[in-house]
């Protein structure tokens, strides 16, 4: 299957799924992800907010916002800006509907980026929306360890990939 089969067959799934059953994988992954050694060491993290149907961080990041530098991507053209998501900012929505901290970019350094996807694999390989953004901002950080969150339907054996994708190190999900 090629990327945009695979694609269209991960939006597929998620109509074949409860919100209400999302939000439920989504609290286990999450848990999952608060209990990992590398996000308990982790001080300045790079999560993502939520779509409505990506595994469900609004909630996560609320909480956690106060206890670790949380560090969000702002889309600005063909790049992901991160950008620190301070106690009080607040989120608007951005490009393609993301919620994005009205903040100044952010020009640290991470111990930890969240990573989402349509799709992963046991290899590490991640299947984006198409857009390369993730791609982009990920080859410039090669060096932080990135985790990978997503629904069970979205964990496969193996997924399409190309030199330019960029691997995660870890995926967490309800399996």
């Amino acid at each position: 299957m090629d990327k945009n089969s695979l694609r269209q067959y991960i939006r597929e799934e998620k109509k074949r799924h409860s919100k209400s059953e999302l939000l439920s994988q989504s609290e286990i992954i999450l848990s999952k992800l608060e209990n990992n050694e590398h996000f308990i060491e982790a001080k300045n993290i790079m999560l993502y907010a939520s779509l409505p149907d990506e595994v469900y961080t609004l909630d996560f990041i609320e909480k956690w916002r106060n206890k670790k530098h949380i560090i969000l991507p702002v889309v600005l053209g063909d790049d992901i800006i991160p950008t620190a998501l301070e106690y009080e900012v607040s989120l608007a929505k951005g490009s393609f509907n993301i919620p994005e901290p009205q903040n100044n970019p952010y020009k640290g350094n991470f111990d930890l980026i969240i990573v989402p996807g349509m799709a992963f694999d046991k290899q590490g390989n991640r299947l984006g929306r198409g857009k390369g953004y993730y791609d982009r901002f990920l080859v410039n950080n090669k060096n932080v360890y990135k985790i990978g969150i997503c629904f069970d339907f979205q964990f496969l054996d193996v997924i399409p990939s190309e030199d330019h994708d960029q691997k995660i190190d870890e995926i967490i999900t309800v399996l």
